[in-house]
């Protein structure tokens, strides 16, 4: 009886767990002088995030090509950067400060 009561519990936190798990962000890690994935497909109205992974390096999330300015606030290693994507289509960024960083958010509906 007692090892049904464990098996309970185990399957309630589990299946939480995998609930929290699907409303997480999509996540671009920055390391090694890249993004990690350069290529990623979301969703209209998801918010994308960018964790800098480095140990020492700061970067940026620029989207240049949208006529965008670069941004003043960089990522030191630790810090992250959200963007909420509203419309569909193909959006490639670059780090400011290290152009041979490239990504794109492909977002579609």
């Amino acid at each position: 009886m007692k090892w049904r009561s464990l098996l309970l519990i185990f399957i309630i936190s589990l299946s939480s767990y995998t609930a929290v798990a699907a409303d997480e962000s999509p996540l671009v890690i920055i390391k090694k002088f890249k993004f990690i994935p350069q290529e990623i497909t979301i969703k209209r109205g998801q918010t994308l995030r960018w964790e800098n992974h480095e140990k020492r390096q700061y970067h940026s999330v620029w989207f240049k090509a949208l006529g965008e300015e670069e941004p003043d606030d960089y990522l030191f290693p630790d810090d992250s950067y959200e963007r909420k994507f509203e419309e569909s289509g193909s959006f490639p960024y670059r780090c400011g400060p290290h152009e041979e960083m490239t990504g794109i958010v492909h977002v579609t509906d």
